[in-house]
This record gives structure tokens, sequence and C-alpha cells, in this order.
């Protein structure tokens, strides 16, 4: 009997190439283990796990990770409004360290003698993986086939058919990663600087015609209810909202970033709900915490979204800066809504009993209450006067 290992298996073609490969031309007897962060639905779990015993696995396990996956990061990039470069929620950055933290953990339970993953060499996957397995699981063998022999994705099609593998080879064509916090889509078009994926690629179709207005209630920073349904956890309240505003078609773009190892990167992605979600969270934050609140915020945000996506979610300092993102979010309950049409949305307004836009205090533009003019007159002689100074003094100095 070969050595021991455990592999991150998504039944896509990437890790079912691992499978064959490790079992059949290296020997080794493999543990699959698929750690299901919300992309998957139990029918297609167990498809997954009968596709793993066709293929030749010793052993399946199926990890239900959708809440601590929440709990554990996604609220805290809803507490940020973290959108890579503006752009992208973190969609497969954020599932990846959950997962490979699971992983990690099978394999020490199972006394592993290596660990596999399916990351091609060209992306960040990789490094977030490698790098959780070396903090977590030090000294233990890492396997990455599809990345030590260079393959292509033509290449992996062309040794599964002729090991008689039967699977979608045609849907294979594109590297689909779904996941609560939206769905990421990679294939030929995304290869280049330009070029748009044509619309069956992407996995939500769009269907819904029309508008229609949403509540999202929050309590605490987190989303609760979705006109007025309650909700026992947010992942459900982010999957039912997902099944609503994905029909639309909202959500859908391509982002373009800098990759961990240095190279630039274009994936296709459609994230609904993580995207109505932030802005909706935004708006209401807007509202109810001070300018300097939410300047800090901003640039802890920044950074804690830009080294969660470089997988440095053990970092001690994410902790710290996670503190700081649930206390900011005390005051941030409140309602708000939102307009869906086909491929856009529109927040049109919040209602809170924290809202600082309050008539008691003045009317932007128009009335003051908490001060007179004469109040005015002196705040901006002090405030201005260090800036006079200089100016006084610097045309002193020129004549």
């Amino acid at each position: 009997m070969g050595k021991k290992v455990v592999l991150g298996f998504s039944g896509g073609l990437d890790t079912s190439f691992c499978v064959k490969y490790l079992t059949e031309d290296q020997g080794y007897e493999v543990h699959s283990i698929i750690v299901n962060t919300g992309g998957f639905s139990e029918e297609e779990l167990k498809n997954i796990e009968e596709h793993a015993y066709r293929l030749g696995v010793k052993s399946h396990k199926t990890v239900n990770a959708v809440k601590s996956y929440y709990d554990s990061i996604i609220r805290f990039l809803i507490y940020g409004n973290v959108l890579k470069n503006n752009t992208y929620p973190l969609s497969v950055s954020a599932e990846r360290l959950s997962q490979a933290l699971h992983i990690a953990s099978y394999a020490e339970e199972l006394s592993a003698d290596a660990v596999a993953h399916g990351s091609t060499g060209a992306g960040n996957d990789q490094v977030r993986f490698d790098m959780i397995f070396h903090i977590m699981i030090p000294g233990i063998e890492i396997i990455t086939p599809i990345r030590d022999l260079q393959l292509s994705r033509e290449a992996e099609i062309s040794y599964l058919k002729e090991k008689g593998v039967e699977m979608n080879f045609e849907k294979a064509a594109y590297s689909i990663n779904k996941g609560l916090w939206g769905t990421s889509v990679g294939g030929r078009e995304t290869l280049s600087s330009r070029g748009m994926l044509p619309e069956e690629a992407w996995p939500t179709q769009v269907t819904q015609t029309g508008s229609q207005e949403v509540k999202l209630s929050f309590e605490k920073g987190e989303l609760k209810a979705i006109n007025d349904d309650i909700f026992k956890h947010p992942s459900e309240a982010i999957q039912y909202l997902q099944s609503i505003a994905g029909p639309y078609g909202i959500g859908r773009d391509i982002h373009v970033g800098d990759t961990i190892i240095g190279i630039k990167g274009r994936v296709g992605f459609e994230a609904a709900a993580p995207m109505v979600i932030l802005k909706a969270h935004h708006a209401l934050e807007k509202h109810v915490l001070t300018k300097w609140q939410l300047n800090w915020k901003d640039q802890l945000a920044q950074f804690y979204g830009n080294w969660l996506h470089e997988g440095q979610i053990l970092d001690p300092v994410m902790r710290d800066i996670e503190g700081y993102l649930e206390t900011s979010q005390r005051n941030v309950t409140g309602d708000v809504y939102v307009q869906l049409q086909p491929y856009r949305f529109q927040v049109t307004g919040i209602e809170s009993r924290f809202d600082l836009m309050n008539s008691k205090f003045g009317k932007y533009g128009e009335m003051n209450t908490g001060f007179t003019g004469d109040d005015v007159k002196g705040f901006t002689r002090i405030f201005g006067n260090q800036t006079l100074i200089y100016h006084l003094v610097k045309t002193d100095n020129d004549k």
C-alpha cells in the first residue's frame, strides 16, 4: 500500500486528474476531501462523492463549512466593504483559505504522509494552499501534479479520456469556482487583455426583466432579514439574496489584478448578492458612522482585504483589525432599500434609528439648527489660521 495523501477535491478537471495520476501513476493511497463553502447542493455533493470513488480514492469526506466560512471571514469583508481594486469581492481568495484550513486539519487527523491540491503554477491559489499547509502542518510533503507537470487543460482532458474517465469535458473548458461569496469563471477569453465571456459561460443565466425593490435589514453590520423574512444565520440570507438578484445578471464583471506571484491576472466573476450587500452596507455606514470612523475603516479594510487576498489569514494582525471592524459595527443597524434591474442595481435609501442625517440638527444646504452664522465665522478663522500664517510668512519672504 502506497503513502497516504489527503487531496483537496472539487470533482472538477484538475482534481480529477490528480486522483488518477496519484493513484495509478504514482501509487498513492488517496483520501479526498471536499470543503463546501457554499458552492454545492446536496445532490451535487453526492455526485462528487460518487465521482471520487469511481476515480479510485480510498475514502472521501464532505465538510460543510458554509457557516464557519461566513463567521471567520466573510462577515469581516462585509464590515470592511472590501472590494479588491474597487471591483472584486474576493470570492475565491477567501474561500480557498477556509478550504485550506479544513484540508490541513484532516491531513493531521489521518496522519497523512502528504497533502495535495490541484492548483496550477500560474495563479494565487498555489500560494494560499502551500502557505496554510506550511504553517498548520509543517514538514508534511505538498504534492501539486498540475503545477509540477505544467499541464494545460487540454492535456488533462486527453489524459483522463485515455484513462476511460467519463465527465463533462465540454463544461471543463471553463474553470468555475462557486461559493457563498461569489463565483469566478476563467477561460480562454480571460487569458488575454481583451475579451468578454460568452453568455453560456456564466453559471447564472439572465431570466429576470423589469425591476423590484428589496429591503435588506442589518443588525450590527450583519444581514439578518430580507423583505422582513428573518434568517437564522446570515449565510442563509446571502444565499436567498443571490437567488433573487442573480437572475438579473447583477454582479457580473471582469477583474484584472496583481497576483501574489507578481504577474497580472484576469478573471470573470458573478457575485450578485455580495455586490448588493457591500453597497447596501456601505450606504448604511455612511449614515450612521462619523467621518473618522469611516476614514480609518477604509484604510484598515483595504489592508485587510489585500493581506487576505495574499493568503495571510493566519497573521495575528488580522485578528487585531477584525477587532476594530467588529467594534465599528455597533450602530450599523437599519434597513436599506435597493432597486434591482437587469445588469444593475441602485441603493435608494436607508432607515435607521442611528441615522446621523437628522433634521433636528439641520438640513444640508438649507438650514442649520446646531450653531449660528457667527459661530461659523469664528470657526473658519481658527480652522484656517495656520494656513493663513504660512501664506503671510511666504509672501514676506518672496518679496
